[in-house]
């Protein structure tokens, strides 16, 4: 039998996903934004009219009234934050005046009610309340594209506790797995996550167990595959090699199973299986119109009120749908999911722990500063449709200082190395200059112009040299600060190729099956197909073979 490649743990997953529906109002080109501005209530009364028509469709008698009513009695709030107003950090406003939007979404383990015992096991010795799944959904500036970033529950970092009065107190954490922060209530995952990855979070949608079930049998359930016959006992899932529709309980197994998939962990094979399933959810939604019709979202809605705890800025229905409608208007090509790069560090008395890995940092940026890891949407015949994009990292600058400070050249250059550009950046001396200029060799005009960019000089500053390198003389119009007087710095465009590698990352119109994993990470069975005693565990086996040990076990879906 295949053995692991590295350590791996036993301990039985627990793990689900839940919808994520996010975004805002609708942007684009200028234009639209005009549009927009004159026109929202118009637009608003619309959306609710139509909204409040299909209600009226859909029960026949009573009132659209009650039916709204019935969806905001359904819906449970909590304070975004638990660490002050500040603690989820805040976003940065586009040219246009708009606003991305990030939210956390959660899949709560807290078995606080009978129906999630039933469904998660292990109730009595349960631990609390863990995050077993978190996914930032980022929606863009102008609602073009979106990325969703699955962050592994057993990430180890650090972070500032929870302290805001009504909330469970959490001291400050180093180095604990970043799920543990929901025992402080969702408001705390929050300011866990803003902290690790600098994203500023808009929103946080919080799932159970049984959530997961009653939503999935909502939309009717969900076509996935898999690439090999598989069977997890620690989530139940059991199915044949190829196609199936999995609602209620299998989908839930489907998310939550571990050792089924990829390389049998949470930083891969879970995450993966997740991305797949929700994926396949969306575009299904999408193709039947769910998403953009009032009737066919009542059951959804209905389900989604029920199962989600929100932030308080998402605490009334017409605010969720707003958000899933606005989801509709991402074409699927333009979502990218993907899983933050983790790395497992051996211990010295053994085992392991998951760390953050390279890149993750690179990824984390892309989403604060709104940059697409899609391909680009400019019209044809646009200056820069065909352009190649500039990877900051690629960029070195030689910084001379003109200015007779002290240092200036030298702080120029670490600033530039902070933002991205390449390590060999480096500063020395230059001539006494009244006047900052960017010179650049021939054919590196586009570096030249994303470094002016980088640290808002004008124009003008820039010009084509002699040398062989680019260079920045600072002169007397610049003698403090990162920013050159009176610019308005745009950051440097991140090497989404360094964001995206080892992300595992799949676009929203990549259909794929989830891969079985070779490895023998199933502790033997019984003969009902059941785990046996881990106090005398025999040989493990492999997800495919357990699938033919357990012939007394029912398939999950035909």
């Amino acid at each position: 039998m295949t053995q692991p490649l590295r350590s791996r743990r036993h301990a039985i997953g627990r793990t689900r996903a839940e919808k994520a529906d996010p975004a805002e109002s609708a942007g684009g080109g200028r234009a639209a934004v005009r549009r927009a501005a004159k026109k929202p209530d118009r637009r608003r009364a619309l959306k609710i009219v139509g909204l409040l028509l299909g209600f009226v469709l859909i029960l026949g008698v009573g009132t659209a009234g009650y039916a709204y009513w019935r969806l905001n009695s359904n819906i449970r709030s909590d304070d975004l934050s638990a660490n002050g107003k500040d603690g989820a950090g805040h976003e940065k406003i586009d040219a246009f005046g708009r606003s991305p939007i990030n939210i956390l979404v959660i899949g709560s383990d807290a078995r606080d009610s009978a129906a999630d015992c039933k469904l998660g096991g292990a109730c009595g010795t349960a631990g609390g309340a863990r995050a077993d799944v978190e996914m930032i959904v980022h929606i863009s500036a102008d609602r073009s594209n979106a990325t969703v970033m699955s962050i592994p529950r057993d990430l180890r970092t650090d972070w500032s506790g929870c302290h805001d009065p009504g909330h469970p107190s959490m001291p400050a954490r180093t180095r604990a797995q970043i799920n543990s922060a929901l025992n402080g209530g969702p408001g705390c995952s929050v300011v866990a996550v803003h902290q690790l990855t600098g994203i500023p979070i808009d929103h946080f949608m919080m799932i159970d167990f049984a959530g997961v079930v009653a939503m999935s049998n909502a939309v009717g359930g969900t076509r996935v595959c898999v690439s090999k016959n598989v069977y997890d006992p620690y989530s139940h899932l059991k199915l044949k090699e190829g196609s199936h529709t999995l609602k209620g309980d299998a989908a839930l197994e489907f998310v939550r199973t571990r050792h089924g998939f990829g390389d049998s962990s949470d930083s891969r094979g879970r995450t993966d299986a997740q991305h797949i399933f929700l994926n396949a959810l969306l575009n299904q939604m999408k193709s039947r119109g769910t998403l953009s019709s009032p009737s066919k979202m009542w059951g959804m809605a209905n389900a989604a009120t029920k199962a989600l705890t929100v932030d308080n800025g998402l605490d009334s229905a017409d605010k969720l749908i707003g958000l899933a409608l606005d989801l509709d208007k991402v074409p699927a090509g333009r979502i990218t999911w993907a899983t933050m790069q983790t790395q497992d560090v051996d211990l010295p008395g053994g085992g392991s722990e998951t760390l953050i890995g390279p890149g993750a940092k690179e990824l984390f940026k892309t989403i604060a500063d709104d940059e697409s890891l899609t391909a680009s949407t400019r019209k044809k015949g646009s200056p820069s449709a065909n352009a190649d994009p500039i990877s900051a990292a690629s960029v070195a600058v030689h910084v001379e200082n003109g200015t007779g400070v002290y240092h200036r050249g030298v702080a120029i250059a670490q600033a530039l190395i902070d933002q991205g550009f390449s390590k060999e950046t480096d500063s020395g001396n230059g001539t006494f200059s009244t006047a900052t200029s960017l010179t650049y060799p021939a054919g590196r005009k586009a570096q030249a112009q994303a470094v002016a960019k980088a640290l808002g000089l004008p124009s003008r500053a820039v010009e084509q040299g002699t040398g062989s390198r680019i260079v920045l003389l600072i002169g007397t119009d610049w003698t403090t600060g990162e920013t050159f007087p009176g610019g308005e710095p745009t950051p440097a465009q991140v090497d989404t190729q360094v964001a995206l590698n080892g992300s595992h990352q799949q676009t929203g119109d990549t259909e794929k099956c989830a891969t079985v994993s070779p490895y023998d990470d199933v502790i033997g069975l019984d003969a009902n197909g059941m785990p046996t005693s881990e106090d005398h565990p025999p040989s493990s086996t492999s997800p495919t073979e357990a699938y033919a040990l357990a012939r007394n076990v029912k398939d999950s879906a035909p």
